[in-house]
């Protein structure tokens, strides 16, 4: 047998082989040229019912409570400096502060409500969780470019921190005031940072979904956030802060 008819031989048994290694399912059938193909469509799921089916794996079992402690009476550390970056705890800017910062950044905010009045709404909702209100602020400023939005989100939304968003349009969760907007901010970084029960009722859409998540864990600086938050997210705390001490020279 000469070398070439050799290679022939073999390269016809291999292929043989791999013939015979596919697996025939119902779908694989020999075509008939009298009969007519037929195409079958299948519709892709969309990225936001890809998303629901994601959320509903973490619905929670029966019995399983989220919060281990009541919310009255818990205590919050005094904020005493720019080098502390706790989520949790009190002012240092003042809200004349935040508001001058917000107009200088953006003499027009596209708002429901006066740039006085959002400010007002942190500094409220912020000391019922003992959240730290002007940093909270600075990350609305930063989610939504000082109000500028232009992404997903859109103002009617009262939605100051991307809840919900998930881009290719997915414009996330709806709230029915400004104020019920910044409280769902709120409460969405309490769940992130405590497990304490939140004194208002949740409104915040992903709050049980965080604290099932983590259950005893809890997040104790705005760093933390960094890929959790925001992904990938790499400086998205710290770039938070920046702004923050940018408030205080105002």
């Amino acid at each position: 047998m000469t070398g070439s008819k050799a290679k022939k031989i073999f390269a016809a048994a291999v292929l043989g082989a791999f013939a015979i290694s596919i697996p025939m399912t119902a779908d694989a059938r020999i075509h008939d040229p009298k009969v007519e193909t037929k195409t079958v469509e299948r519709k892709l799921p969309t990225l936001r019912e890809r998303v629901a089916e994601t959320m509903s794996m973490y619905r929670l079992p029966e019995g399983v409570e989220l919060f281990d402690a009541e919310p009255q009476n818990f205590f919050v550390p005094q904020t005493v400096s720019t080098a502390d970056t706790s989520i949790i705890g009190t002012p240092i800017a003042t809200q004349a502060q935040c508001v001058r910062y917000l107009l200088r950044n953006n003499p027009n905010p596209n708002l429901n409500v006066s740039a006085e009045e959002i400010v007002a709404y942190y500094y409220e909702e912020g000391a019922r969780e003992g959240i730290r209100p002007d940093v909270a602020f600075c990350q609305a400023l930063k989610e939504t470019g000082f109000f500028r939005y232009g992404g997903d989100v859109i103002p009617e939304q009262n939605n100051y921190c991307g809840l919900g968003t998930t881009g290719g349009g997915v414009k996330g969760e709806f709230f029915a005031t400004p104020q019920l907007g910044v409280r769902a901010h709120i409460q969405h970084l309490l769940a992130y940072s405590s497990t304490r029960r939140p004194s208002m009722p949740v409104v915040d859409p992903r709050y049980g979904l965080v604290r099932q998540t983590y259950g005893s864990r809890t997040l104790g600086t705005w760093q933390d956030l960094n890929g959790r938050w925001a992904v990938p997210g790499r400086y998205y705390g710290q770039e938070i802060l920046s702004m923050f001490r940018d408030v205080l020279i105002q």
